[in-house]
């Protein structure tokens, strides 16, 4: 099994990526094999982003390992940030301006790194605790919102969300 694995491992000598011309991933294998459309896959994106980044085909089986994006060449690093940003929509909270009730289902309007936003949380329940004091918000069709660090949030956002904690 640790051969398969370690065979697996990024190295910029044995491997390449790029785009085509229909903006697809195009992964190129030790054997010169080419893989259109490969998805790179993030084990954990919430708590290691950039970390146990694994590149798969369209049936999803597996073709390359990246322990750290840092590892890699710049170019390549690249394209995978861009794609997974396009897989990963999480827009982060920077404000909370108001919530239509205390009670939920609830109407919140904030303002996060992609613009205002106003969202239905259906219960308390789709409020989750982070480490480092981060929030994941579940709006009621599912897109997630995060909150980084509650503590950095001004006095009026964090207010507000104390009555859901």
């Amino acid at each position: 099994m640790m051969t398969e694995v370690s065979s697996r491992l990024w190295s910029p000598h044995r491997y390449r990526l790029a785009r085509d011309a229909h903006g697809q991933l195009v992964f190129t294998d030790e054997a010169d094999r080419q893989h259109v459309g490969v998805t790179p896959v993030c084990a954990f994106p919430i708590d290691a982003p950039g970390e146990h980044v694994s590149l798969v085909d369209a049936d999803g089986h597996e073709l390359a390992y990246i322990a750290k994006l840092s590892d890699i060449d710049a170019e390549s690093r690249t394209l995978l940030l861009d794609e997974m940003a396009q897989r990963d929509f999480m827009p982060h909270i920077e404000k909370l301006f108001s919530v239509s009730t205390f009670s939920t289902p609830s109407t919140w309007t904030v303002r996060t790194d992609r613009g205002m936003s106003s969202f239905v949380l259906k219960g308390e329940e789709d409020i989750r605790r982070l480490r480092g004091n981060g929030l994941l918000i579940t709006d009621n069709h599912g897109l997630t919102y995060r909150v980084m660090d509650m503590r950095a949030l001004d006095r009026q956002s964090r207010k507000l969300l104390d009555r859901f904690l």
